[in-house]
């Protein structure tokens, strides 16, 4: 029986500010208008959550073009936005789009718009004799994104409730014999039952040996008694997505598993103590870093620190070697080293932090030692 969504609505999200951050950006750029494709730029914006359409954003004007299946929608969420109804295919409508505005360099999202599309809209802005200039750009709404407002923050915080009763719940369902398939499920079901909208990213479960692979697919392999089982998860509420990732196992752990489940415990932990505003996704990777490496487990720790978490599961900021995204209050983003041994399986804890007054706080809250 379906339980009741007991998810408070947030509501309050709106694009003024955000439209006002990023003409200021396009005026540093000395960019005339910016053309947005990314789905989730998109939404940003516009609060719109179609899965068609373009943004056609100026100093003075801000559009959505979009075809005729999602127009009320567009009017009803789009708030602020002229509505342009697109017919035929792109780019044939996009000099219609442009109108008479007269423009002299208009940006596009260099990272979702296609070299096939890109020369066929160089082609008609030549064949209508337009003097526009398409300029690439890149990350220039994604860098907005990074600082979460708290409206946002609080639907992150919802996705993440659910994530943890998840985990929680299921830490006492797991029974050996059982499927990766099937907990991944019994997951599932149990977030849509309680309220997620879709599942932000397929459900990993990776138990015994399938562990040593760090996004392993759910298979039919049955769980085992004394193998740890990595359980990796998220809810989404309001379009924002939590992410979740718990080391579990049934019967007592032997003398291997808890010791490498102990110094990633104790990775995570030393991360989430340390880590401060200012410091680079490169500083607060190294932390945890170094606690792996100095336990003799260097090469078996193949992956970034965390990522950032929002209307993506993975976004900016990038907390990882080499990032020199520099952490600000607001970001949310996650905490996620790992062990993994090839034969074995693997360990990895993974919270969502959000930093506040200069220092991270948990929003995940799922228990990270077994009953």
């Amino acid at each position: 029986m379906p339980r009741r969504n007991t998810n408070k609505v947030v509501t309050g999200l709106k694009t003024d500010n955000r439209l006002q951050k990023l003409r200021q950006r396009m005026a540093e750029k000395e960019l005339n208008g910016i053309f947005i494709s990314h789905p989730e730029n998109r939404r940003y914006l516009s609060l719109f959550d179609g899965s068609a359409g373009y943004l056609f954003i100026t100093q003075q004007k801000a559009i959505l073009a979009t075809d005729f299946r999602y127009i009320e929608q567009a009017e009803k969420q789009a708030s602020g936005y002229e509505i342009f109804r697109v017919t035929g295919q792109m780019p044939e409508w996009f000099p219609k789009l442009l109108g008479d505005f007269n423009l002299n360099i208009l940006g596009f999202e260099s990272g979702e718009v296609t070299f096939a599309l890109y020369r066929q809209l160089t082609e008609i802005l030549s064949k209508i004799e337009s003097k526009l200039k398409l300029v690439p750009t890149d990350g220039i709404v994604e860098t907005l994104r990074a600082v979460k407002e708290p409206e946002e923050i609080e639907m992150i915080t919802q996705a993440a409730r659910l994530s943890d009763a998840a985990a929680d719940y299921i830490s006492g369902e797991i029974r050996e014999g059982m499927t990766e398939i099937e907990l991944a499920w019994e997951l599932e079901k149990f977030m849509r039952e309680r309220g997620s909208q879709a599942m932000p990213f397929e459900i990993i479960i990776a138990s015994g040996p399938n562990g040593a692979m760090a996004h392993h697919k759910p298979s039919e392999y049955a769980i085992k008694a004394g193998e740890p089982v990595i359980l990796d998860l998220g809810a989404r509420c309001g379009g924002y997505t939590s992410d979740l990732t718990r080391t579990v196992w049934l019967g007592a752990p032997d003398d291997k598993l808890k010791k490498v489940y102990d110094i990633v415990l104790g990775a995570q932990l030393t991360a989430l103590a340390v880590i401060q505003e200012g410091m680079t996704g490169a500083e607060a990777d190294n932390l945890a870093r170094t606690v792996i490496q100095e336990a003799g487990y260097a090469e078996a720790f193949g992956h970034g620190l965390g990522h950032g978490v929002g209307l993506a599961t993975h976004e900016l900021p990038r907390v990882g070697a080499g990032s020199p995204d520099k952490l600000e209050n607001g970001m949310v983003f996650t905490i996620e080293p790992g062990i993994y041994l090839s034969g074995w399986g693997g360990v990895r804890i993974e919270d969502m932090v959000v930093m506040e007054n200069g220092k991270a706080r948990a929003i995940s809250g799922a228990r990270k030692t077994q009953k």
